[in-house]
């Protein structure tokens, strides 16, 4: 690769145009779905899309909608940085769809309610399901004003593109097909981002094969460079990544989306039988990983190209979110309507997520605060859905724009959006497997979960993790040519032989004026925070539940898993019918069959 890299700003028409196209497209879904469901007339019908919803469509939905354009530009920059060990979040992803299939749906699927947090009323009480609806209120707005926000202000750093212009018209092409199509708009948009997102991918992946000469140099630069870091089984829970903080504190993390999340367990109870909705979790699955490999290989493209000139240490670029779309400007900059085709990906990637939130909040809002308050009919209800929809949109867009503004403090609550998760995933553990689990228990779990898990979080923010347990791994600049602040070029049309020597910018001093948990307790693993706020949840839960009388009671045998819910439970009674039915002998067939036909005059009785 020679000559300098593009300027920030290169985008050209075809590119607007693709742009423009997809989010044209992701409009007229939900016009056409506004159209075909004009006769509908129940809430249910537009925020569950009637449960008739198939498994294909639905599985691919559940995968894009929290592959968020965060994850699109953060999964490659992190193995750039700290290496691919990331790929052990597919076993994460396994060991998720297990447990929610086995455990969350069958009790969801029952009860068939709108909202997740209806259920913590029927096993709980009206105070457990207001404080969990609010919880989640609250952390999705954050969080979706992070998913517009992040990637606008990135791509706008690197290409130019207009950061309002592209946080405006995504906020607003959102909550258009959302508000019109309800919750069939949402899932077959998500269904056309999955696919634009998996195509802007590969258009970056096969123009750094052919730019490096093949699959092999990619993976032999990652190697050499120590990105293929696979084999880390530390299990010290302050390190940041090793096999164990992924496996374990990943799945903790997504059971906490997949199992309990308003946005997820929608769309699957949204199908018109358990067996779909078990088999869109497993196909959801196969397209999680075809994501996460997409974007650990596109990871280490960016090392390929940039492993003798760092553009984070060159100053070329401000973040780690940048470095993707900064290599696209590369690499992609000649081909008119390419780098278009990848900022459709990263705003698929934004769209799936947010029109998810936008439809799980009107969702949680009607069931849990307007719903038992009121008697207002279906049709009424069907309007305000609407309204809502569309309130919840432009509180979004809000939200974004907030966050330009107050960056570090929504950072924070971006960390916080696991954190809730993890309290509210013990609360509904205790109501799900613990029959003797009450309603003070549960309260006293759930509130001293989200303390120490926020405790431990706003630690980490004030008090990062030293190096030595974030291990970021080295760059170098040497193959740059520095001739001005503006530009790169290479020193040579060839990238460099690996290098004997490597440097990397200087790290900061961070061990000087920190308090003793600083080293400790706040530099637990960010993937830990999760599960210490689930373990949490259940212990004081059941703790209380014991000391204020719960063993004297049980709860209803819906709301608890039963056996027979689970799928386990069916393929063990198959079997066990068939070991006992082969081992049944009929005696007196068998004795024919060895000895000749019974003789009935020497009955055994007849000697007595």
């Amino acid at each position: 690769m020679s000559g300098s890299s593009p300027a920030a700003g290169a985008f050209a028409v075809a590119d607007y145009v693709v742009f423009a196209l997809m989010l044209a497209t992701s409009a007229a879904v939900g016009v056409y779905f506004a159209w075909a469901d004009r006769g509908q007339r129940s809430t249910r019908d537009f925020l569950m899309g009637g449960r008739r919803l198939t498994a294909l469509p639905v599985s691919l939905s559940l995968t894009a909608s929290f592959m968020s354009a965060i994850t699109v530009l953060s999964n490659p920059a992190e193995v750039y940085r700290f290496g691919a060990n990331i790929v052990f979040f597919g076993l994460a992803y396994a060991l998720t769809m297990l447990v929610t299939s086995e455990i969350f749906l069958p009790v969801f699927y029952r009860l068939a309610t709108t909202s997740t947090y209806e259920y913590l009323e029927l096993r709980f009480n009206r105070a457990t399901r207001l404080l969990g609806s609010l919880f989640f209120i609250a952390q999705t707005i954050l969080y979706t004003g992070i998913v517009i926000y992040a990637p606008a202000l990135a791509l706008n750093q690197v290409t130019g593109i207009d950061l309002w212009g592209a946080i405006i018209s995504t906020g607003v092409v959102c909550t258009f097909y959302c508000t019109l199509g309800g919750l069939k708009a949402v899932v077959w948009t998500d269904v056309l981002q999955l696919g634009v997102m998996l195509t802007g991918f590969l258009s970056v992946i096969i123009k750094s094969i052919i730019l490096q000469g093949g699959v092999s140099p990619i993976i032999s630069d990652s190697q050499q460079g120590g990105r293929l870091n696979f084999w880390d089984f530390d299990i010290n829970p302050r390190r940041k990544h090793t096999f164990w903080t992924i496996t374990i504190g990943g799945t903790f993390l997504w059971i906490s989306i997949y199992g309990i999340n308003q946005g997820q367990v929608q769309r699957y109870i949204s199908c018109k039988s358990i067996a779909h909705a078990r088999i869109s979790l497993y196909i959801n699955l196969l397209g999680l990983w075809l994501i996460l490999l997409c974007s650990v290989f596109a990871g280490m493209c960016i090392y390929s190209v940039y492993k003798t000139c760092d553009p984070l240490t060159a100053g070329q670029v401000s973040a780690p979110d940048q470095l993707l779309p900064y290599l696209v400007m590369n690499i992609l900059g000649g081909h008119p309507g390419l780098p278009g085709l990848f900022v459709a990906a990263v705003y698929s990637g934004s769209l799936s997520t947010v029109s998810t939130s936008i439809n799980a909040l009107t969702a949680v809002t009607i069931e849990d605060l307007i719903r038992p308050c009121t008697n207002m009919s279906e049709k009424q209800l069907s309007w305000i859905s609407k309204g809502l929809t569309f309130t919840y949109g432009a509180i979004c867009i809000t939200m974004a724009g907030l966050a330009s503004i107050m960056g570090g403090i929504l950072q924070a609550a971006f960390s916080v959006f696991g954190v809730i998760g993890g309290p509210l995933l013990g609360l509904f553990i205790l109501g799900l497997l613990c029959p003797f689990a009450n309603s003070k228990g549960a309260l006293s779990g759930l509130v001293s979960g989200l303390i120490l898990s926020l405790w431990v979080t706003i630690g980490a923010r004030i008090y990062p993790p030293s190096p030595e347990m974030t291990r970021p791994l080295l760059l170098t600049t040497e193959g740059c040519n520095l001739t001005t602040t503006e530009s790169i070029n290479w020193t040579s049309t060839a990238l460099p032989e690996p290098l004997s020597s490597i440097t990397t910018a200087p790290l900061q001093n961070i061990g000087s004026g920190r308090p003793p948990l600083a080293d400790h307790w706040y530099a637990l693993s960010y993937l830990y925070f999760s599960p210490l706020g689930t373990l949490t949840a259940v212990s004081v839960g059941l703790l209380v539940s014991i000391l204020t009388g719960g063993c004297k009671q049980r709860a209803e045998s819906r709301l608890t898993l039963m056996k027979e819910d689970t799928t386990i439970y069916h393929v063990f009674k198959f079997f066990k019918h068939k070991v006992k039915r082969s081992r049944v002998l009929d005696l007196a067939n068998d004795r024919d069959r060895k000895y000749g036909n019974t003789n009935h005059a020497f009955w055994d009785s007849g000697l007595d």
